[in-house]
């Protein structure tokens, strides 16, 4: 007899039956990864990456995988996430092949290819639901690496959860801090950046993180020795572990195909991680890949005979097998009995699945295929129809791109006849329909949006006079956020024991605790994965990236995760972390930057708000923790030292997003602009009134989303001019602006010239006071640019200055 984890005996025929149970969910994983493959090469299937040879220690992975907690993985992880009952067979090949539908693969409802794991944590109304009660995995993402930055934030909840206690609906969130956030890896990609930055910073907060090596020898067709130094991670990791007189992590190593001591591995790395909050790693040695890295290439062409042949001995599988037999859990006819039931299974699953797909559109196909025999006899070009008809039903397995490309071109064919309208109605439903399958949920579709807030004006006493810092008024409206909201917390390089480097947090840690205003390293991409990752669970993060600039270091995690995550889970997770940083005009490269253009493509999901003042910004915090959604904001880094009137409601104030703001009216010409730009554009202004030039300037305030009411054509329909103003590169984000404006908008009706853009030179801006004034747009830039547009139209009363 053996002792369970909970210290009650287990009899021998309990062991068994759980031995054979673990077998059988690997066995049928691996049995999946196989029939997948031969899916991929039969054409169903576009793409296929499986979890072969990573059976067993997930398995062991899983058992001490409890409720509450988190899984931050990657596309290896099919036996671990059927071992905690979040992916049935139906789901591995709804996912494999697409499906559309959420119901039948609920891991993004085909959006992503297989292999990417997500379990949901929101309801159909977007409330969270009790994630303490359920076993969690946070969406997948396919760069290497970068699922380590989210987990860092995922153990972090826990360790702030056993904390503070009077968070509203903790016990939704965490059993008193004791979840594990658990990171799995591939061997190769700890070759990147973001894995040491999160292993650096997990040692440094000692939180509960448990990451799993998964190590095979190789990164798709590379050996580990061109990877990793000493070829092995643990070695090179080893100056990280604790020790009796100084934190680190934990470091243990154990071979992939010894079931008996994963399971002893991973239970003492996951009492030590849960109890103690110690970050732990296991490198697991010695896994193989049975069908190489995926379903676009074979491992044969770079792996030796003689690696070929050890992978086929120590093959996970075939020693648990040979381990069972020897102790007489199970005989090799009974195992072979167990193989062929699971093979019978998977078909039959793999057949289920592949009916469920193709059947609606099938379905679809046959009725386009009766509406255009219908419309052809009354039709000049008949036999064409017919031809079109005929290719598509012959078509057995269709994707949707082959009905619409049908039903498309045969609207080119009927366009001027009586029975085009039928067909361009059923082509615009269909399209409609569909489209939404696709593209829904990249920003929050809930009553939390960030449009669901409405405009709440900043109060001022009677004799308030224009004489307060506007550091004083991000600090103060700070303050009242963080008696407000016990859930939120607030964490940067500085942002702490001195309260920011503009003092926007001054006396903020000292008043609420470092475990609400924290320091924390020189390392943006984990700055940015503790905002998701307590994000994710529940809290109110803010993260703050000190400057602008800085943000590149951290826009991979930006990008590809957080602006996804709605609409990779297709709204069933949300991360509604709020980036705070500065920028805008300063001097030098390194810190003046304005890249607007690069960080508005890049984070399509993510709300950027463009503050003029930080009267302005602190209306957009108060409204950000009323959504639900994630968003920057990029207060002006020359306006904290400005002064402006103090307002009374800090707090309560809220800036709304989306919504223009028209700072002076005008007849003459439009001027649209944002952030510390707008000073000078209201400089400017001021003085092309001295000679008759009468500017409407408009503060955009909200880049995504950008002017919802289109008070900006209005605008243009009064003036019937137009100009841009933006310290980004030329064909930045004042490329987007115009866009927004033109085509969006439709605001070209409206104009009577050219419309035109003033941006920064394509350099980054020179260091000191003249190299701002000749590398962005200054005030006699402005005022030049607006009079030869008004001089074009007379320049009689505006003769040409150059």
């Amino acid at each position: 007899m053996i002792k369970e984890q909970n210290n009650t005996t287990l009899t021998f025929e309990d062991f068994k039956t759980e031995v054979l149970n673990d077998y059988k969910i690997a066995a049928t994983s691996r049995e999946c990864s196989l029939v997948g493959r031969r899916e991929v090469l039969t054409g169903k299937a576009k793409f296929g990456i499986f979890g072969d040879g990573k059976e067993v220690p997930q398995i062991a992975m899983a058992k001490f995988f409890k409720n509450g907690d988190f899984r931050s993985g990657y596309y290896r992880d099919q036996t671990f996430m059927m071992a905690i009952g979040e992916l049935t067979l139906a789901n591995f090949f709804a996912g494999l092949y697409g499906n559309t539908d959420i119901k039948q693969e609920p891991m993004s409802a085909g959006r992503q290819m297989g292999g990417h794991f997500v379990t949901h944590s929101l309801n159909d109304d977007g409330s969270w639901k009790n994630l303490a009660k359920q076993k969690n995995s946070s969406a997948d993402i396919s760069p290497t690496a970068a699922q380590m930055p989210r987990l860092l934030g995922l153990a972090q909840a826990s360790k702030i959860y056993r904390k503070i206690n009077t968070i509203p609906n903790q016990k939704n969130f965490s059993n008193d801090g004791n979840e594990i956030a658990w990171g799995t890896i591939g061997n190769a990609s700890t070759s990147e950046g973001v894995f040491f930055e999160t292993i650096n910073a997990a040692g440094v907060l000692q939180v509960p993180m448990l990451i799993s090596v998964w190590d095979d020898e190789y990164g798709i067709s590379v050996h580990a020795k061109h990877q990793t130094t000493k070829e092995s991670i643990s070695e090179i990791l080893s100056g990280f572990q604790r020790d009796k007189n100084k934190d680190g992590i934990e470091i243990i190593t154990v071979k992939g195909w010894d079931y008996s001591d994963l399971i002893t591995t991973y239970e003492k790395a996951s009492r030590i991680a849960r109890e103690k909050h110690i970050p732990v790693l296991v490198h697991v040695t010695e896994l193989t890949q049975p069908q190489g890295h995926s379903s676009s290439g074979s491992h044969e062409r770079y792996k030796s005979t003689e690696r070929l042949n050890w992978e086929k001995e120590f093959d996970c599988l075939r020693q648990m097998r040979l381990w069972m037999i020897a102790i007489n859990i199970a005989s090799v006819e009974e195992l072979n009995e167990i193989d062929n039931a699971i093979k019978k299974e998977v078909l039959e699953a793999k057949k289920a699945a592949w009916n469920s797909f193709i059947s609606p559109i099938v379905s679809e196909k046959n009725e386009l295929v009766n509406l255009l025999e219908q419309i052809a006899p009354s039709s000049k070009n008949k036999d064409q129809i017919l031809r079109l008809s005929n290719s598509l039903k012959a078509v057995k397995d269709p994707f949707k791109k082959e009905i619409l490309v049908t039903a498309r071109k045969t609207l080119r064919l009927v366009v001027n006849e009586a029975v085009a309208n039928e067909l361009s109605l059923w082509i615009q439903k269909y399209t409609q329909r569909n489209q939404l399958t696709f593209s829904n949920n990249l920003y929050s579709e809930s009553n939390k949006n960030v449009f669901s807030v409405k405009e709440v004006l900043p109060t001022y006493a009677t004799d308030a006079r224009k004489d307060t810092d506007g550091r004083m008024i991000i600090r103060d409206n700070f303050d009242a956020l963080f008696t407000k909201y016990p859930d939120v917390l607030i964490f940067g390089e500085d942002s702490g024991n001195i309260g920011d480097v503009n003092q926007g947090l001054e006396g903020m840690q000292q008043k609420y605790g470092e475990t609400r205003v924290a320091d924390v390293g020189i390392r943006e991409a984990t700055i940015i994965g503790q905002g998701i990752g307590l994000a994710l669970r529940g809290l109110r993060p803010i993260a703050e990236i000190q400057y602008l600039d800085y943000l590149l270091y951290a826009i991979q995690i930006l990008s590809d995760d957080l602006a996804s995550l709605q609409y990779r889970t297709v709204g069933k997770q949300k991360a509604p972390l709020i980036i705070r940083t500065r920028g805008h005009r300063l001097e030098g490269i390194w810190h003046s930057g304005s890249p607007m253009g690069m960080i508005i493509n890049a984070i399509r999901g993510i709300r950027v708000l463009v503050p003029r003042n930080m009267t302005k910004a602190a209306g957009f915090y108060n409204t950000l923790l009323e959504c639900d959604e994630p968003a920057l904001v990029i207060e002006c880094l020359n306006g904290y030292r400005l002064k402006e009137k103090m307002p009374l409601n800090f707090g309560e104030f809220k800036t709304p997003i989306g919504i223009v703001e028209t700072i002076k009216t005008g007849a003459d010409i439009t001027l649209v602009s944002y952030g510390s730009t707008l000073r000078l554009v209201e400089q400017a202004a001021k003085e092309l009134l001295e000679i008759g030039i009468d500017c409407e300037i408009i503060d955009i305030q909200s880049l995504l989303p950008f002017d919802i009411n289109h008070d900006i054509a209005r605008s243009i329909q009064k003036t019937n001019r137009l100009l841009v103003i933006d310290e980004d590169l030329p064909g930045g984000a004042s490329a987007y602006i115009l866009q927004q404006i033109i085509e969006q908008q439709d605001a070209f009706k409206y104009l009577d010239s050219k419309p035109q853009t003033l941006t920064a030179k394509e350099h980054r801006p020179s260091y000191g006071t003249d190299g701002d004034y000749f590398s962005k747009p200054s005030v006699e830039d402005i005022y030049e640019k607006i009079y030869s547009i008004l001089s074009e139209t007379n320049p009689v009363k505006y003769p040409k200055l150059y």
